[in-house]
């Protein structure tokens, strides 16, 4: 198979899906490398180290495009790539199609087979852990008083108290944040919806932390006193509350932070909006806020050596088995498959956006073979299901 690493476009973008270790691992397997010129340069790895693991460099994404039968990056496939999408091929990103409308459009009008990298990592993103270990980095430097926030320090100072930190989900994203908070003195609180999740974490700080149980009357019942929020809640989306109102931001104190590492659209923060490594900041009702989309790729070397190696048996299962029997031995890959030759195969992103979709098992034609379980990514439904049988 010819197998493709491209350059990510996404602004603020300097992560890479593999590094020269895998493409040596691929090659080794009997596969054909192509990486576009410069893919890697942001996360410190040069063209020569991936010619040098067997690897041809190739000046632009057109190349990769036309010639390669399976396509890989980090991030959403961009509008000014949607013109190259073409039947057949295969491509592995994080679409996360149900809140990108056109870019599923785009693929299922290429008919190429498309699979969102978010639902495929069995042991959790390393960029989830990313994110919050550096978003609630980038939440400390928001509290800066240069940076307008009201100027604490995280673990205090002698005679001066540290911080109150809210974190609003318990998953991996928000156990990354509180790691790096806890340990550097903050005062934390972290809510979530399972019991379960905040015994165990309760347990595994020694009771040191408070737990909650996450609604937005226990939020607010705590916002008076809290100088930092960082929200890692997945919110459905097709959701149309929140968790934090544009009102509810009035009983911080001006230059409070809120740091919205989920940024989802819509999401359960009211006032937040996509924001950019290059102007990250802003203020709402005296709190600032920090939604960057793509938090990880600040920290690029570090992440694409985390997800590369993850994300490598996943790539080898594709190329070395084909994607039906990948897709037998391996739930996550099937359950995200988004697309499959025109033919949504998505659920969460049929039950948003309103859109017919097929089981991937049913479109593959692997239904009754013995699969590997995989838990639903979402818990979003839909029985807007395509019937093959009545075409």
């Amino acid at each position: 198979m010819i197998f493709g690493i491209l350059k990510d476009i996404k602004e603020g973008e300097n992560r890479v899906i593999c590094t020269p270790v895998e493409v040596a691992s691929i090659v080794a397997a009997g596969h054909k490398v192509l990486v576009e010129s410069g893919a890697g340069v942001g996360s410190g790895f040069a063209d020569a180290k991936y010619a040098a693991a067997g690897a041809k460099i190739c000046d632009t994404a057109k190349e990769l495009w036309d010639t390669c039968d399976f396509l890989a990056k980090v991030k959403e496939i961009e509008p000014s790539e949607f013109g190259y999408l073409k039947e057949n091929q295969m491509i592995y990103c994080c679409i996360h199609p149900a809140g990108h409308p056109e870019e599923v459009q785009a693929i299922l009008d290429s008919k190429c087979i498309a699979i969102t990298a978010e639902d495929s990592h069995r042991y959790g993103s390393p960029n989830c852990e990313a994110a919050g270990k550096q978003g609630a980095l980038f939440g400390l430097e928001s509290m800066l008083t240069i940076n307008g926030g009201k100027g604490k320090f995280v673990g205090g100072f002698a005679g001066a108290p540290g911080m109150n930190v809210l974190i609003l989900g318990g998953g991996t994203v928000g156990q990354g944040a509180l790691s790096v908070l806890y340990a550097l003195g903050a005062n934390v609180t972290i809510m979530d919806i399972n019991p379960g999740l905040l015994r165990t974490l309760g347990n595994q700080y020694n009771q040191k932390i408070n737990t909650m149980f996450c609604t937005q009357e226990t939020i607010a019942s705590v916002l008076p006193q809290t100088d930092m929020v960082i929200n890692c809640v997945k919110w459905p989306k097709q959701r149309k509350d929140f968790l934090i109102t544009k009102e509810m931001l009035k009983l911080m104190e001006p230059g409070s932070v809120l740091v919205d590492i989920s940024n989802d659209d819509p999401g359960a923060i009211e006032s937040s909006h996509e924001t950019h490594h290059n102007d990250p900041r802003y203020v709402v009702n005296g709190v600032v806020h920090y939604c960057v989309s793509n938090i990880p790729g600040a920290v690029a070397h570090s992440t694409s050596v985390s997800l590369a190696g993850e994300t490598l048996p996943l790539l080898l299962n594709i190329m070395n088995n084909g994607l039906e029997e990948a897709c037998v031995r391996d739930g996550f890959i099937r359950r995200s498959l988004t697309a499959y030759k025109g033919y949504l195969t998505h659920e969460e992103t049929s039950g948003i956006q309103g859109r017919p979709w097929i089981k991937p098992e049913d479109i593959l034609g692997i239904a009754d073979r013995k699969l590997d379980f995989a838990p639903p990514a979402t818990t979003t439904k839909s029985e807007n299901f395509i019937r093959l049988d009545c075409e």
